[in-house]
């Protein structure tokens, strides 16, 4: 009967059973919505539980620059520091010592290149016998270059320059290198800069620094100066260096340590000048060392020889 229809006035059209349904399940939606999106009601979703309250007196809701994020970020664990290097058995200082004439000392840590020395550590002196190293290791090398293998008596008399000294058998491994010519490959692949070629071309005159003695001694042990074939072999004829030329450097450590140093040495009287020259190469584990002394010719060798070993023993680090 139309008397009795309820008529919509919003939209001038009647209202269904239909449609009142649909709005009432739209309104009961929305209500739900609300309770899921509410924290601490019966409903909450995860969503809403993940930036609630975490129950124990704490939020991890972001509240600006204040908020305390290690709670939810894993925190990045402490890098470990590097471990530091075991110090060198020297230390540097200045040296006050009752010595007659000229002395120099150098030492460099192998471990890091660094060098430390006396303050006149880049001066120079002749070499003598210490420079015998550099010839047999450049002789070494080359014939390996060559593919050649030095002959047993060759080898014998490579151990004699080495072990004792022999000026002789030095002399024509000198002139097998190309004399001169051998000096310079020394200072190019060494990477000297302190030193330089005899005058007169001889072996003995090379000049060294006590800085480039240590240096030398670090392009043997690093094989650059023997090549990799022949640099143990070489470093342990240097280790067995006996009778005249078995003094300086390592005889100022304890007997245990002595034989683990190679050495080569070098002493001469120039009566030219009216000095002894005196010098002291080792090569130990973690370092290589030079020592040189000039003095009046009238003194002897000995003098010169204690000294080396004197100027060590004013460097060595205390044991306790």
């Amino acid at each position: 009967m139309a008397g009795n229809r309820r008529v919509d006035g919003r939209n001038g059209g009647e209202t269904s059973p239909i449609r009142l349904i649909a709005v009432a399940v739209i309104l009961i939606g929305l209500v739900l919505v609300s309770l899921r999106l509410l924290p601490g009601s019966p409903f909450e979703s995860s969503a809403a539980a993940k930036w609630g309250d975490t129950g124990s007196g704490t939020s991890d809701r972001p509240t600006g620059a204040g908020t305390d994020r290690s709670a939810r970020q894993p925190s990045s664990p402490s890098p470990s520091p590097s471990p530091s290097l075991e110090p060198l058995p020297f230390v540097a200082k200045n040296l006050d010592l009752d010595i007659e004439g000229w002395y120099s000392w150098s030492v460099l840590d192998r471990r890091t290149g660094k060098i430390i020395g006396s303050k006149n550590m880049g001066e120079t002196s002749t070499t003598a016998s210490m420079i015998k190293a550099w010839i047999v290791a450049d002789y070494l090398r080359r014939a390996a270059d060559a593919g050649q293998t030095p002959s047993d008596a060759k080898l014998a008399d490579a151990t004699r320059i080495i072990r004792d000294s022999d000026n002789t058998r030095a002399e024509q491994f000198y002139n097998q290198v190309d004399r001169d010519a051998s000096i310079k490959r020394l200072i190019s692949m060494c990477k000297l800069t302190d030193s330089s070629v005899a005058p007169d071309g001889g072996w003995s005159r090379t000049a060294l620094s006590p800085r480039d003695t240590a240096r030398m001694g670090n392009c043997i042990v690093t094989g650059t100066a023997a090549g990799p074939k022949w640099t143990k072999w070489l470093l342990n004829e240097m280790k067995l260096v006996r009778g005249a030329g078995d003094f300086g450097i390592r005889k100022a450590f304890p007997a245990a340590e002595q034989k683990k140093i190679a050495i080569k040495n070098g002493w001469i009287d120039r009566t030219r000048e009216q000095e002894m020259h005196i010098n002291c190469l080792a090569i130990g584990d973690t370092w290589t060392m030079g020592v040189m002394v000039k003095y009046p010719i009238n003194m002897g060798y000995d003098y010169g020889m204690k000294n080396c070993e004197k100027i060590t023993e004013a460097l060595l680090r205390p044991t306790s």
